[in-house]
């Protein structure tokens, strides 16, 4: 028998499964599908922007107030109108629609983050276990099942998008424009012509928003409510709002956290990089729309696989060997699309790049979020609305500067901000090393709510002390 920790992680990571697969097949898809006037682009950054507005103020609100488990299905419900949003692609659809997403993706992320943090150290201490040893095995058991969305997601579209009868075959002088090769800022091809017809557009986000409302389904029926006593107890003791409101940014004050951004920030410019610039100038620019699906998948499958592997080597190797071995592989991947020219006849090229990509994106998010939860496990909701906060500003930068830099110019800022991290995280680890943080149990800090504290592993009230 599974503990009920463990059928919790399951819950939330097969929520998020199915959300996803709807979301990260469309954010796929915006550079390409939505084109015309950087729409799609433009609707990207709309989000990120707005997750950082709500950084601010609304995880620590909701999660406070609502709990986790129905913060939760509450920014689902966000994510579910973008894709609402897209049947009629407009500026008068996309941006509402991608600003009420970007409203409820932080405190999604801040209590699905809070939640795992939360078993993590529950279980662990039922088990006799390090509280760090057992977060890392969850989140790494979130993103093998989480990361898979991208492989479903994208076999969707690609599935969907292959059934049109108009796919053109790539010309040559569009192909000498692909890649880093030429600084065109607006590629020779007609934007009509690469876009699928209607109809299989709107039965694929048909599709996006059932798989959506079921994840909403899933995580209302089947997820514990874990914190409920925490939360009972602070709606009835509120806090003045300007003290909730500056939760996020009290945190700052903490050096480690500042020494952090440059990693976090790098979060948001490498996985807007695969999904806004290598699909529109690498893929679809010389193989056509209906490959972005395919490629994408490979990205998917590796990045969930090694999520799982790597969340358990983690406790062998330790952290920082994993992100180094992360940094090496994107450094490579960085240097070899500056010099790449992509064709048609070198077809197995384009995939070998996603499947690297992967790899390094499965540590920097398993390795990342873990870290955040050991180190500030305190502040649990201030530290991941933070994490969101950075990392969507590293979103917002990437996507807004899409429309007017050349490519080369965008993978060198990507490298300078890699080589950045690399010189800051280490700061971190070595402190972290020589003075390690306690988790809330081993402290010895009993939570709030004294009188609902039960010992059973279904009750624990391990959140941040009020």
């Amino acid at each position: 028998m599974i503990s009920r920790n463990f059928k919790n992680v399951l819950v939330v990571s097969v929520g998020f499964l199915s959300l996803f697969t709807a979301y990260g097949g469309l954010q796929s898809l915006q550079s390409s599908l939505n084109a015309e006037q950087g729409m799609g682009v433009a609707s990207l950054s709309v989000i990120y922007a707005s997750i950082i507005v709500s950084s601010m103020f609304l995880p620590h609100i909701m999660i406070k107030n609502l709990g986790c488990k129905w913060t939760v299905v509450a920014g689902m419900a966000c994510y579910v109108s973008y894709s609402f949003g897209n049947l009629y692609p407009g500026w008068y659809t996309l941006i509402p629609t991608s600003a009420v997403l970007g409203l409820g993706g932080a405190p999604l992320w801040s209590a699905k983050c809070t939640y795992l943090t939360i078993a993590g150290n529950a279980q662990a201490a039922k088990d006799g276990k390090k509280g760090s040893d057992v977060i890392n095995q969850y989140f790494g058991i979130f993103f093998f099942i989480f990361q898979s969305s991208a492989v479903w997601g994208n076999l969707m579209s690609s599935l969907i998008f292959g059934q049109d009868g108009n796919i053109a075959i790539i010309p040559e002088e569009q192909l000498l424009a692909c890649g880093a090769a030429d600084c065109s800022l607006n590629l020779n091809m007609n934007s009509t012509s690469t876009r699928p017809a209607q109809e299989l557009v709107w039965t694929l986000v048909g599709c996006y928003i059932g798989v959506g409302v079921l994840a909403m389904i899933i995580v209302a029926v089947f997820l514990d409510n874990i914190d409920r006593e925490q939360s009972s107890h602070f709606r009835e003791n509120r806090e003045p709002f300007s003290k909730t409101f500056l939760a996020t940014f009290r945190l700052l004050k903490d050096w480690r956290l500042l020494t952090l951004i440059p990693l976090t920030m790098y979060s948001g410019f490498e996985q807007s990089f695969l999904s806004g610039e290598y699909t529109k100038n690498y893929v679809t620019c010389a193989l056509g729309i209906h490959y972005v699906g395919y490629v994408m998948m490979c990205f998917g499958a590796t990045n969930s696989v090694c999520s799982f592997l790597f969340g358990r080597l983690a406790r062998y190797t330790g952290r920082a060997a994993l992100l180094f071995f992360a940094a090496l592989a994107n450094f490579s991947c960085i240097i070899a699309l500056l010099f790449w020219r992509p064709h048609p006849d070198q077809l197995p090229v384009f995939f070998v790049f996603p499947a690297l990509w992967g790899m390094a994106d499965a540590i920097w998010q398993t390795q990342t979020n873990a870290l955040y939860g050991i180190l500030f496990s305190r502040h649990k909701e201030a530290a991941f609305a933070n994490y969101r906060m950075w990392e969507s500003l590293g979103f917002v930068i990437a996507f807004a500067y899409s429309t007017f830099l050349c490519l080369e110019t965008k993978l060198y800022i990507l490298l300078s901000v890699l080589v950045l991290t690399v010189f800051t995280y280490p700061i971190v680890e070595y402190h972290e090393r020589k003075h390690p943080t306690l988790s809330i149990q081993e402290a010895g800090h009993p939570p709030h709510n004294k009188e609902g504290f039960h010992k059973d592993q279904g009750k624990i009230i391990a959140q941040t002390q009020l």
